[in-house]
Order: C-alpha cells, then structure tokens, then sequence
C-alpha cells in the first residue's frame, strides 16, 4: 500500500491524543507520539507519507506483520457470525484456540486458561501456582519483565519495579545467568550456568524453601536485554524445583510462538515448566488474548475444587478468532521456520559483523527473530553506553542513536544501553537487510559517545 500525505489528519489525531490520551510509562508532557496513518506486513507510515522499518513489531507481538488479510477476515468473520459471550460457555473459536495452543506447548501443558494479556497470565499463574502448593512466596530474577499489574510489576527485575514496589508482594529476587555481565566472576559459560544454579538454591535454602511457590523465569529475557540461558540452565531450575516441590513457571510472552525460531522458546532447551504464560504473538497482537498453559498436575488441583479466579473477556471470541488464524497462517506459511532460517543465515552474521565495524557494539546475542546489541562506552571495560536507568541528558547518546535510526526510516526498539532486533517473523530477506543497513548508520552516531 502506498501511503497518500495527509498532514493535516495527521495534526488532529495528534492534538486529540495529547489532549486527552494518558500514555503509559511516560511523563505525559515530555513525550511527542508519532501520528500512523497505517501499516502493512513489516512497515507503517505516518500522516506526511514517511514510511518506517518496524524493528520492534509493535511491542515484540506482530509476529506476522500488520494487516495479515487472513487474520482481518477471521476477525471480520467472527464478528459477523458471534462477536462475543461469555467465558462460562464452550464457543468454537475459543475451544479451537485452545486445542492449536495445547499441540505445541510442550509436554503436558494441555488446559489453556485466557486472559486479556501477558500481565494478568503471570498474575494467574503465580495465584495457581500459590494454591497449589500452599505456599506464599516467589522467586524472580533481577533482570526480568513480568507486566505492569501489581503481582506482575513485582515479579519484575527491572526499574519499572521500584515505584510499586512496596515489598509486602512476597516476592524475592535473585540473579540469573548472563555472562557478559556475570554477577559469579564467571569467565565461560559452563561456570556462569553452575555458579548461577549455586545462587539459586542457596537463596532458596535460606528462603525456606517450604515457603516458597514458585520460580518465575522468562525463558529468554526479553526487554531487560534478550540474554539467552547458557546450557543447562533451565534443566538445572527444573531440577531444582522438583527437589523442592515448587512450581516452575516459565514466561513465553515475548519469546513464544515463533519469536526464537520455535513454538515456544522452551523447546530450545528441552524443558517443560509446570506452568507457562503466553499472550503477544498468539495472534500477532490483533484483540488483545493471553493465557497460562497449565500442567495435568496443577489443573487437577483444581479438578474438584473451584479455581478462584476469572475474567469477565476470558476467552473473547475475536480474540480468539484471530488467535485460530494467526497459529493457522504460521503453520501454512512457515513463519516458525522463516525466523529460525533469517536468524541463522542473515541476523546473526550481520549483526556480528555490525559488531565488528563498530566499538559501540559490546556484545551480540540471541536466537531467531530476537536479538540484541548491547552498546557500550568502552569495549574493555564494558562500560554502558548510558547508566543504568538513564534519563534525559543522561541518556543523550541512546536517544542519538534511536533519532539516527529513524531517520534512516527504521523504527528501534531501544531500552536503557541496548537496542533490540525483533522484527516481524515473516520479515523477508530484503527488508532484513534494508534494516540492518539503517542500524549501521546509526551505530555510526552511537560511535561518537565511545572512547
């Protein structure tokens, strides 16, 4: 599609929204949201008929690119045909989501309870999790995000934690893996992973581990920075968790349904959680859909005892629908193995060569279509490129290198000293490498701030 100017349109939608749009995660009188006119496939464009790469898919849910036309018309469809009722009844495009979702999770993850979203399947899921075991608290790692509800936000290792974070939320944090920055002294990967599983259960043991309900872990972190789990590792959680009888909750919200160039990020590892979260890719984002597969273990738990616990949208049919279609178009068009193939064959050795031409760029890591650049001030010392949690000034050289990225017509995903590469799933090979030559540009900019 080609996208008609139309500035004017375009300064309406903008003034209403800064008239009356509360953004989230923002200062509202500091931000300047783009006005989009539209978007198709891999790209959208604004009212002035800029057209822009989008490297971030949304928010790392348009696994299929905007506007799939066969997802549009499943969603029109079941509009036509029962736009929405009640989570308490059996609806088809609801049982059928749940039975697609239940082939490819792994193990015995088979009961598929719906949510809104990410935030409220992690809540779910620790509530499931609490119930099961009797037990009050969790673990989480450091470098971690969770959502944005109250449970959630705690779960989370990041800054966006602190202002909610009134510790009463029994959650306990603890540090996994990530050798680049190795909080074990760790110089390879076999040590970072035994050290960190040492880690783990020594806070578990002076935890109580009678206390504690559940371990909750992104397979691979997704916004604190995309650090994929040495070998080992998850299997070495696993083991802990069954050693202590607590549940292993897994977050594939960002990483599941093709991202890593698998189903689930899970399957990289050969690991089974007892609970997993999904939401984002289940439908590319298109309704809002989330959900907690649920092991047999712990959906019998709740087999004659009523499970305290619902949502008035649980289960909405046009979210469901589009979920039905988006799992239908990955398989009939290879998007799965479209991430796996471009991740091998084309983002890791651009990126590694990006690397090499850049001494803004520390490290490079990740798997599929999920990949980061951590960029740093100084190569030796691994000195960020900004502080931990920059802002304003502070965060100059970030928001030098995102404004050069656009301007190239590539729109980043960028947080704290990193930028993300997670483009849609189906992005083709071309529009790979278009990308990945607007990051070099920018890198350029990044370059600057070294020393």
């Amino acid at each position: 599609m080609t996208p008609q100017p139309n500035p004017q349109a375009g300064a309406a939608v903008k003034a209403a929204d800064r008239a009356h749009v509360f953004h989230s995660w923002s200062a509202q009188d500091l931000i300047d949201p783009l006005a989009v006119a539209g978007a198709e496939g891999s790209r959208f464009w604004d009212y002035d008929g800029k057209r822009y790469l989008d490297f971030t898919s949304g928010l790392v849910y348009t696994n299929i690119g905007y506007q799939h036309p066969k997802v549009v018309a499943a969603i029109q469809e079941q509009a036509a045909k029962l736009t929405t009722f009640a989570p308490a009844f059996a609806v088809e495009a609801r049982s059928e989501a749940a039975r697609l979702i239940a082939e490819r999770t792994p193990g015995d993850l088979d009961k598929i309870f719906f949510t809104n979203g990410g935030a409220d399947a992690v809540e779910h899921a620790l509530r499931m999790a609490r119930l099961h075991t009797g037990r009050p608290k969790a673990l989480s790692a450091y470098r971690s995000y969770h959502g944005g509800t109250q449970q959630a936000v705690n779960l989370t290792g990041d800054p966006r934690r602190w202002a909610s974070d009134g510790a009463a939320a029994g959650v306990v944090h603890f540090w996994a893996p990530f050798l680049y920055r190795s909080r074990f002294y760790a110089e390879t990967e076999e040590q970072e992973c035994a050290r960190a599983l040492e880690h783990l259960e020594t806070t578990i043991a002076f935890e109580g581990p009678a206390t504690i309900a559940a371990i909750v872990l992104e397979t691979i972190p997704g916004t604190a920075g995309i650090m994929v789990p040495p070998p080992g590792y998850l299997a070495g959680v696993r083991e802990i968790c069954d050693k202590y009888g607590i549940v292993f909750v897994l977050d594939e919200v960002m990483a599941g349904f093709g991202r890593t160039g698998e189903w689930f990020a899970a399957d990289l590892f050969d690991v089974v959680p007892d609970l997993m979260t999904f939401a984002k890719g289940v439908n590319s984002g298109y309704v809002p859909l989330g959900g907690v597969a649920i092991s047999g273990a712990i959906a019998e738990t709740f087999g004659k005892r009523p499970y305290p616990g619902g949502l008035t949208y649980s289960g909405h049919p046009l979210a469901c629908a589009a979920a039905v279609a988006t799992i239908n178009v990955m398989a009939e068009e290879g998007v799965v193995e479209n991430a796996a193939r471009l991740g091998a064959q084309v983002l890791e050795p651009e990126l590694r060569a990006l690397a090499e031409r850049h001494p803004s760029v520390g490290e490079v890591r990740g798997v599929g279509m999920f990949w980061a650049l951590e960029l740093v001030k100084d190569g030796e010392t691994r000195e960020p490129l900004v502080a931990y949690n920059a802002a304003g000034e502070a965060n100059a050289p970030m928001a030098a290198f995102a404004a050069a990225a656009k301007k190239q017509g590539v729109w980043p995903f960028v947080n704290m000293n990193r930028t993300h590469v997670v483009p849609p799933c189906n992005v083709s090979e071309a529009e790979l490498k278009e990308g990945l030559a607007a990051l070099d540009v920018a890198l350029s900019v990044a370059d600057e701030y070294t020393r």
